[in-house]
């Protein structure tokens, strides 16, 4: 999984690994492991990310380049 993009939009926000390690309440050598494609990282992490960055999981996973999320009402039709 390319999750290169984590690095990237972690830097353009200036924020550090540790940092966004307490966003998801793991360790900087976990996250780090995400990040570098070490290990997989977990749907619900994915979806606490996409909800920090305000940005959709696609474009996190690369499948997009549209960084706005989807917005509720689709997501909300969705489970009806």
């Amino acid at each position: 999984m390319n999750l290169d993009r984590l690095k990237e939009i972690r830097e353009d926000r200036d924020l550090l690994q540790k940092d966004i390690a307490n966003v998801l309440n793991i360790s900087q050598v976990q996250y780090s492991r995400y990040e570098t494609g070490l290990r997989l990282m977990p749907v619900d992490k994915l979806v606490k990310l996409a909800q920090f960055y305000n940005v959709s999981i696609d474009y996190l996973l690369y499948l997009t380049d549209q960084r706005r999320p989807y917005p509720k009402s689709i997501v909300n039709n969705k489970d009806s």
